[in-house]
Formats: C-alpha cells, structure tokens, sequence
C-alpha cells in the first residue's frame, strides 16, 4: 500500500487520476460527481484519489495547484495531463481516453 501520494504515483501499475480540492470550493463540489462516474467507469483501468488541499497543503505545493480543481494524471510516475476549474464529465473523459488510449 502507497504511504503517500507520491509512492503511489511513482508505484502504482494503474494510471493515477488526481483531483486536488477543498471543502469551501464551490467547482469542486460541482466536479466531484463527474470525477467519481469517472472513477466508476474506468475502475480496474485507473486509479482516482481525491486530495483536500487543506489537509494537505504539502501535495498541493509539490505539484504546482495554482487553482482547484485541479484534476491531473499520471501515468508512470509522470503528469501526463492537468487542467485546473470544473470541466464536464464528457471532456473529462475524453482527456483520460487519451491518456490510456
């Protein structure tokens, strides 16, 4: 089991889906409903973790959140695609296909 978010990101076999986010942010919780369809979707395909920025402030700082969301993902140990604010489930998705084809 991954001790950090790092571990699992440089460890994990799966795709990792990131969405950075906090209790007081309104996008956030509009996102977040897409983000656990996508988690649904693709189980078995990647992994999704949600991160309270506030919780963790650390993660947040190590990887550049400007803004939430911030969604990214990883594969292999490496960001592969980011974008910050709420964004639909349908483009969401799209990103991901992308990604892991």
């Amino acid at each position: 089991m991954a001790k950090s978010l790092d571990d699992l990101i440089r460890t994990s076999a799966l795709p990792v889906f990131v969405d950075f986010w906090a209790d007081w942010c309104g996008p956030c919780k509009i996102v977040a409903p897409a983000v656990q369809q996508l988690a649904k979707e693709f189980k078995g395909r990647i992994t999704v973790v949600k991160v309270n920025v506030d919780q963790q402030p650390d993660a947040a700082a190590r990887f550049q959140v400007q803004g939430i969301p911030a969604l990214m993902l990883f594969v292999g140990g490496q960001i592969q695609w980011r974008t910050a604010g709420a964004i639909p489930y349908q483009q969401m998705r799209q990103e991901v296909l992308k990604v892991i084809g």
